[in-house]
């Protein structure tokens, strides 16, 4: 292909010794006449590739029929009213309702689609007051993290002329009499470094409705501590402010408390960076946990502040097999939410830990997502429980659970003109380079033929701790459509099987994650289901660098591969926004040990001139201020200037958009056909019958 013309420059870095060049360093300024001029021409490359595809209208056309269904999330209460997200269909963005019984019309309360023109301003936080009158709300525009937070009267719909800007990775925490909320922010930053300065010295603050941000109240902060960020949280009982410290990506967190009722000072009741402490409840000075410690799987703990000696702490619910993920006090009983293989589950106890059962789910599948949180919802005074359940064939449904009578109740669940029964999910276990057994869910048609002949596409992150799920993607069903079977890889690294889980793919064991991934994709081969010129590998964020990483190891092994806002550079992606956090998951190039690591395996860095690499399309966002997007624009560079074959590599920047939280459904679906299509094209599917259908 007739590539962009991309300088380079001479710019060559010491790193302990080892000269390194990065000699497309200039594209990291996204903002620069020369880079725009660049995206420009990178565009209009990509987009007449992808226009001179005959099916991308019309797959195009089907995601849009197939997005546009009704859906809901699981409501919660607060007050004496029930709230809800909900979307009719093609929204750009889901809107909130306010409603007097959980399965009632109710009335709309807050529609972000109202917040701008195209859609690309975002809802990215909210919290109810207890009484249920007002409703925080933080918005974020093109992508970006940076939230502006304003306040709703639930009863009438206009807002307060309170605004609250430069917050960021922070919720608003109500005070009980709701005369006011806590909330985390950074300094404002310069203009220019808005979208790419590093961001450090985050501090809590309170602001009392009615008054200017100025005049908040500082609660904490630790300037001789600039990693340190903090999420504040009221208890439900109003008496006590929890202070939950993290440090970069870390697993790990210290906790700190302040009693309401006597305005004290904050005390540090774990000071070190030890385990996770997650605050689940309180009654009175005995505090409920869900930590690691001495338990990578999960356990509950209770601990008396006014005796809080490590003696004197009490096991309420022990580790087990499986990873107790997330645990609620809903009617003064226990629920823990458990990882199971990768798939959820969900079990019942009293508060001295005696197991109370558990709640039947529908099958293998997870409790979905909503914003930072899960969609499961319970308070201390009510008998019932909120939740959604979703898997890769069941889009997300929400239910009511009695706690007396326990029994689940269907609410809602959405109409989609699909037929899901020709379909099948089973998962099988993959033996990696190690002998570590990796779980793979597989998702395809039940008449599969195992003649190597199957466009198969394989995704995966194994990074932060995070669990991949069986999760409802509306966007999936066209693959499956076209003939296709999804694999969703559950890597090293991530949190599916607790945290030696994760600490087994993170700093000087990420090439593990590496080689779990390419063991699944031999085994798919192996076993029949598809050959490497059918194989398509996806990733995004930390699985963008995944994807780029077995590229550039085993170029052979893939026909396609489509890393999606990826950190490609491993030596320098701590200098950027909130890239120094990752540090805890990547180690850093400072130091000479960490240094090799992440040279051994930075996609940047290991793109080889002269061999043929598969069939690429990256993807990124020119607003993306999480992982900035000079990541991809670098490797995109080097990638082309590599390629010693007719396989094409391009890069689709959206603009006006960022990391992907909050993009509006027409920029997804436009995002998602060009997928496809480029999908389609490269590996030479056949669905032209399908299309005609």
């Amino acid at each position: 292909m007739d590539y962009p013309l991309t300088p380079k420059i001479e710019q060559q870095d010491n790193y302990h010794g080892m000269l390194v060049p990065d000699p497309y360093r200039w594209l990291e300024d996204a903002d620069s006449p020369q880079t725009l001029e660049w995206i420009e021409a990178q565009n209009r490359l990509t987009f007449s590739y992808l226009d001179s595809i005959p099916q991308r209208e019309k797959l195009h056309h089907r995601l849009s029929e197939l997005w546009d269904y009704p859906r809901v999330s699981a409501p919660f209460k607060r007050g004496a009213c029930y709230f809800q997200f909900r979307n009719s269909g093609l929204q750009d963005q889901d809107v909130l309702f306010g409603m007097e019984t959980p399965d009632s019309e109710g009335r709309l309360l807050l529609d972000p689609n109202k917040l701008s023109d195209d859609g690309t301003v975002a809802l990215t936080g909210w919290s109810v007051s207890k009484d249920g009158s007002l409703l925080a709300y933080s918005s974020s525009s093109s992508g970006s993290d940076w939230q502006t937070w304003r306040v709703r009267q639930v009863d009438s719909g206009e807002d307060l002329p309170d605004q609250v800007e430069w917050s960021k990775f922070s919720h608003a925490s109500w005070l009980p009499d709701a005369s006011g909320f806590y909330y985390s922010r950074y300094a404002k930053p310069e203009e220019r470094l808005a979208y790419s300065g590093a961001n450090y010295y985050q501090q809590v603050y309170l602001h009392k409705l009615g008054t200017l941000q100025l005049e908040d109240q500082l609660v904490y902060g630790r300037p001789d501590q600039k990693e340190w960020g903090f999420d504040a949280e009221v208890s439900e009982d109003g008496n006590y402010l929890i202070l939950s410290a993290w440090q970069g990506t870390d697993t790990r967190n210290r906790l700190f408390y302040q009693d309401l009722s006597t305005g004290n000072p904050v005390i540090e009741l774990i000071s070190e960076l030890e385990a996770g402490y997650h605050f689940i409840a309180n009654d009175g000075a005995t505090f409920y946990f869900r930590t690691d410690l001495e338990s990578p799987r999960g356990r509950v703990i209770a601990i008396d502040i006014e005796n809080p000696t490590r003696e004197q702490w009490k096991t309420v619910i022990s580790e087990g097999n499986d990873v107790l993920e997330l645990a609620r006090m809903a009617g003064d009983t226990l629920v823990g939410l458990y990882l199971h293989d990768a798939y959820h589950q969900l079990r019942l106890f009293d508060r001295q830990g005696a197991s109370l059962g558990e709640i039947s789910l529908p099958g293998i599948g997870s409790i979905p997502a909503l914003g930072n949180d899960y969609a499961l919802f319970g308070n201390r005074d009510d008998r019932e429980l909120f939740y959604a359940f979703q898997s890769y064939a069941l889009p997300p449904a929400a239910f009511r659970y009695d706690m007396d009578t326990g029994k689940s109740q269907l609410i809602a669940a959405p109409p989609i003109r699909f037929d899901f029964s020709p379909y099948e999910t089973r998962q099988v276990f993959v033996t990696s380079k190690d002998g570590t057994q990796i779980p793979l869910f597989l998702v395809h048609r039940r008449e599969l033929n195992y003649d190597k002949n199957n466009p198969t596409l394989l995704y995966g992150y194994g990074g932060f701790n995070i669990a991949l799920t069986p999760v409802f993607a509306i966007n999936r069903l066209v693959w499956l459509e076209m003939g296709g079977v999804l694999a969703v890889a559950c890597l090293r690294g991530g949190g599916e099987y607790g945290e030696e889980w994760h600490q087994a793919g993170s700093r000087e064991n990420k090439q593990n994650v590496f080689d779990d991934f390419i063991a699944c994709a031999e085994y798919l081969q192996q076993q029949g289901i598809t050959s490497p010129a059918r194989l398509a590998i996806q990733g995004g964020s930390n699985g963008g660098l995944l994807v780029g990483a077995v590229m550039t190891q085993r170029p052979d092994l893939f026909g396609v591969a489509q890393p999606a806002v990826g950190v490609m550079d491993m030596l320098r992606f701590y200098m950027f926004t909130i890239g120094w956090a990752w540090v805890s998951d990547y180690g850093s190039s400072e130091d000479p040990h960490e240094f090799r690591t992440l040279f051994a395996y930075s996609p940047l860095h290991n793109i080889k001139p002269g061999t043929c690499y598969p069939a690429t399309l990256i993807t990124t966002a020119d607003h993306d201020d999480r992982v900035v997007p000079g990541h991809s624009f670098k490797f995109a560079a080097a990638l082309q200037a590599a390629q010693a074959c007719d396989s094409p590599v391009l890069i689709r920047i959206q603009t006006r958009a960022g990391h992907g939280f909050g993009k509006p459904t027409s920029i997804l679906i436009a995002e998602q056909a060009d997928i496809w299509a480029f999908f389609v094209k490269t590996l030479q599917m056949d669905i032209f019958a399908y299309l005609a259908s």
